[in-house]
């Protein structure tokens, strides 16, 4: 890696972007670093260049790939932030500042690196830059695991898997995502990845990418007809999301059958739904299967149009629908945004969840249980009846959908219609599900045995808060003089 290919990769992304301060950038670690080694014996400089290199290839804006190649300076030299500062300013410096902060706290127990993760949460929330930076760092290091310990590549890989795909998800920073699940799973079950990487690129990609072609040449013949100026490419799912939904699903791998999907990239919303009839019209759609998700965009700002439909010899087949600038935010979730030349740095809503959590627990080990439970999982997007789109965990109930509308909606929720269908209000809601709730209003509370089902925080706490309220009042009644 060079920081000649940096600069280049730099000018790709934004033509005409002045890269002298990359140059600079590189001086400055390099001379910092001066004789350093990584554990794989390399000069030290080849790991903040590598960082910054994977920042670039999400198209993270020219600070952020600055403070890449810095981000380890202040940590392991003798030169200070404020050195950093008095050289790159006040803005690069901050996000160095950022990264370190990430870094300090070393594993050394669990309490310990709980407290790391809540600062990890912390730092989103000021500067989302900050997380990318250690995200590309977190890739490389794994890039080079072999040269490392068993009992740390387990740790690594652990942690990484646990805490920092899920969190490349949310950003919808897809790309670096897939890249980090596979190392993990290379590392955590290797007989499990040797065995899937032999079956799936020996005995299936070359039958596969026969029949991806078949499909592109119908398709574009289709689309060369009406004009529309499209891109095709098939795309091969990742080895880890095979092998979760082969455990989870208790699936032989012959079985598992969605392993690529085509994407089809065109030039404006128009056309993605041009695309979507011509599909339909080639093949029958299987409409359990069909997303529209620019209508309604995920939590993390993905859009694309989503349908599987029965291809030749009826073989399933998914297409992902979408234009350009959808195709870089898909793959490159917010460091494709180049917002933050505007400072437009408002945080996600799941950000926004995080700095709930933090100010609500402060029990640091309950704080990551209820993170995990209530925002590092599958979210689904539920209707109201008049088409207001929320968006819950994905063993959310109406009970929790009705709280997420407002207090006062679950406190009096009495019934639940789900899909026009009566339903009972413990049953699990699925993506796409339209709930109407049912109120009475002379219900006085929830009922306490809500909680053996619901699975937000905030339908938990209001039903617990409400409870305890009519407990206490039911008392006062009891008891004369009880509050006074």
């Amino acid at each position: 890696m060079t920081v000649e290919q940096i600069a280049q990769k730099m000018q790709e992304n934004q033509p005409g972007l002045d890269t002298r301060i990359i140059f600079e950038a590189y001086q400055f670690a390099k001379l910092a670093h001066g004789e350093q080694k990584r554990k794989t014996g390399e000069p030290y400089i080849i790991h903040p260049l590598h960082t910054a290199y994977i920042l670039a290839q999400i198209k993270a804006d020219l600070p952020t790939v600055v403070a890449g190649i810095l981000h380890d300076v202040p940590e392991d030299t003798s030169t200070t932030i404020e050195e950093v500062a008095a050289t790159f300013g006040t803005e690069i410096a901050s996000l160095v500042a950022g990264v370190t902060k990430l870094s300090k706290v070393k594993y050394r127990g669990i309490e310990r690196y709980r407290e790391s993760l809540r600062k990890m949460f912390l730092a989103m929330a000021e500067d989302l830059r900050v997380v990318l930076i250690k995200f590309a760092d977190r890739l490389h290091n794994l890039r080079t695991l072999d040269a490392v310990e068993p009992k740390s590549k387990i740790k690594t890989a652990s942690e990484t898997l646990e805490i920092y795909a899920p969190i490349a998800g949310l950003l919808g920073v897809w790309s670096l995502k897939w890249q980090m699940e596979d190392l993990c799973f290379k590392y955590l079950h290797p007989a499990e990845y040797k065995d899937l990487e032999y079956r799936y690129e020996i005995e299936r990609k070359a039958e596969l990418n026969q029949y991806i072609q078949k499909i592109k040449l119908l398709l574009a013949s289709e689309l060369d007809q009406v004009g529309i100026h499209y891109t095709i490419e098939g795309r091969f799912k990742h080895l880890y999301s095979i092998w979760k939904k082969m455990s989870d699903k208790h699936r032989k791998f012959d079985d598992i059958h969605d392993v690529f999907a085509l994407r089809v990239i065109v030039d404006n919303v128009s056309d993605c739904y041009k695309v979507l009839g011509i599909i339909h019209s080639l093949w029958t759609p299987n409409y359990n299967r069909f997303k529209d998700y620019i209508a309604v965009p995920k939590p993390n700002g993905y859009r694309s149009l989503h349908t599987t439909v029965f291809g030749p010899h009826g073989k399933s087949t998914e297409f992902q629908i979408r234009t350009q600038a959808m195709h870089n935010e898909a793959l490159y979730g917010v460091s494709a945004h180049f917002a933050y030349k505007e400072k437009n740095r408002k945080p996600l809503r799941w950000v926004k969840e995080i700095l709930d959590l933090q100010r609500e627990i402060k029990d640091t080990g309950e704080f990551i249980t209820q993170a995990k439970l209530n925002i590092f999982q599958n979210r689904i997007f539920v209707f109201t009846p008049k088409g207001d789109v929320y968006d819950l965990p994905a063993d959310a109930t109406p009970v929790d959908f009705a709280y997420a509308v407002h207090t006062d909606i679950g406190n009096k929720c009495t019934a639940a219609m789900i899909n026009n269908k009566i339903a009972k209000l413990d049953q699990k809601l699925v993506n796409g599900d339209t709930v109407e709730i049912i109120l009475d209003q002379s219900r006085k509370r929830p009922n306490a045995d809500w909680l053996k089902f619901v699975s937000t925080k905030k339908a938990k706490d209001k039903i617990k808060i409400q409870t305890k309220k009519f407990s206490l009042e039911r008392l006062k009644k009891i008891v004369p003089g009880l509050g006074k």
